[in-house]
């Protein structure tokens, strides 16, 4: 798909012209300057992880093509059928060093093998990290390069229960060769970064005005010698509140950051709301321009949340290891990739009904968002048939269908080749180049 020739022929109609002239036209460099740079569409990605494989007879669709059905797992994104495009047999053919959960991690977006290592995995297979950079951050440097798409971050990392330890099993983004990107966990930490310390202002100036109550009242109380002193200390306060609201301004956004609650800590419990916070704060960055690409890790690879939210007192990556014959287990592991689905849609939703800021349309019209697993299926510890469900139209591919990627040697790389080709960066290959046979998906 050549958006540069449908934004001219657009350009053309706005000129009142027939587009039989493009082709002589199109020769002109200034006719068509202003007009291209009007139309260019923000494209953003965002990768939504969650761990330990899925349910396959509970998650993929039976039928390919468009009428394809929603099974229990993909219910809750019933509403969003016509913006997704779900990707059936698509394989992680990186193999090497480490387990499959870490290989299943860390090479899930970068496609390319881990180092040698002394990271103990599964069956005394040690690793360390990839050996090169992930389609995120490559698609943040292509958007970097250039000044119409530069932003304040680039890319953005949004964790949900991931904790402190760094390792293969914890980290999917990397800036290249041995250099794993950390997720902001703490939604506190990621308010910080995006807004500064706006919050602990704000409670300052909550100080300053009872301060300035105080004095106002005390202020008739006090004898003439005093008053000269409490005058002086209002002064101050009233200094102090003006530089205060000052550096809290926030009239330079497009839209105010979401309101955060107070204590709210990285444990367990607290993932629901950890991470809806998360994801409210990644569509506000988006809507901010910010960054045009984000990552939402739920836990990481072995991920042992228990889901006590849906009445499920077990560990996720221990029920994952369940066969499939413990109907106890399948059930539970049905209703946490649901919840996880559920997630997903809230993300949608919001993007929905955000309007994209100075174009038409949603938010969700110009982003490309991926949910994606480190395994196909947990207890047989698969790389075969990973799970790809991308929703929304910001990269230019077909949606509204189950799609049939070929024959059992696909490797995922072919994937990650047409997110860069779809943002206009045409790589050749991506990852280990033995594994881009096929050259991208056609996805258009």
């Amino acid at each position: 798909m050549n958006l540069n020739s449908i934004h001219r022929r657009t350009a053309l109609k706005q000129l009142g012209l027939s587009s039989l002239s493009l082709p002589v036209l199109t020769q002109s460099s200034s006719l068509f300057a202003d007009a291209d740079k009007k139309a260019s569409p923000k494209q953003r990605l965002i990768v939504m992880f969650s761990p330990n494989g899925t349910i396959p007879d509970q998650f993929w669709p039976e039928k390919i093509g468009e009428d394809f059905e929603h099974k229990t797992i993909l219910k809750p994104l019933e509403p969003f059928h016509d913006q997704m495009l779900v990707l059936r047999n698509l394989h992680n053919k990186v193999r090497g060093d480490g387990d499959n959960h870490m290989r299943g991690m860390s090479c899930l977006l970068t496609g390319i093998e881990l180092f040698p290592g002394n990271v103990m995995g599964g069956g005394n297979t040690p690793s360390g990290w990839p050996k090169g950079i992930s389609i995120d951050r490559e698609i943040c440097n292509h958007f970097q390069s250039k000044d119409e798409t530069r932003t304040r971050f680039g890319a953005l990392h949004f964790g949900v229960g991931v904790q402190d330890t760094a390792d293969p099993w914890t980290r999917m983004s990397y800036d290249g060769p041995n250099q794993p990107v950390t997720p902001l966990a703490d939604p506190y930490d990621a308010y910080r970064k995006l807004y500064g310390n706006v919050r602990e202002k704000k409670q300052v100036r909550s100080v300053l005005e009872d301060l300035r109550g105080d004095l106002n009242k005390v202020a008739n109380q006090l004898p003439e010698s005093d008053r000269k002193l409490l005058i002086e200390h209002t002064q101050l306060v009233n200094r102090m509140d003006q530089e205060y609201a000052n550096g809290s301004s926030l009239s330079n956004l497009t839209a105010k950051p979401p309101e955060l609650p107070e204590g709210l800590r990285n444990q367990n419990d607290n993932l629901p709301q950890l991470g809806r916070l998360q994801i409210d704060m990644l569509v506000n960055s988006f809507v901010n321009d910010f960054a045009r690409v984000a990552t939402l890790q739920y836990t990481k690879s072995v991920g042992q949340a228990k889901m006590n939210w849906l009445d499920i007192d077990d560990a996720h990556h221990t029920l994952s290891h369940e066969p499939d014959k413990n109907k106890d287990a399948y059930d539970k592991l049905v209703r946490i990739n649901t919840w996880f689905a559920e997630e997903l849609a809230y993300l949608l939703k919001k993007l929905e009904n955000t309007p994209e800021p100075g174009q038409k349309g949603s938010m969700l019209d110009h982003t490309l968002v991926i949910w994606t697993n480190e395994l196909g299926k947990g207890n047989s510890h698969t790389l075969n048939h990973i799970p790809f469900v991308l929703a929304g139209n910001g990269f230019g591919f077909q949606m509204g269908r189950s799609y049939w990627c070929g024959d059992d040697n696909n490797a995922h790389n072919r994937l990650l080749l047409s997110l860069a080709h779809a943002v206009g960066n045409p790589l050749e290959t991506f990852g280990n180049p033995a594994l881009c046979k096929g050259g991208p998906l056609d996805l258009s």
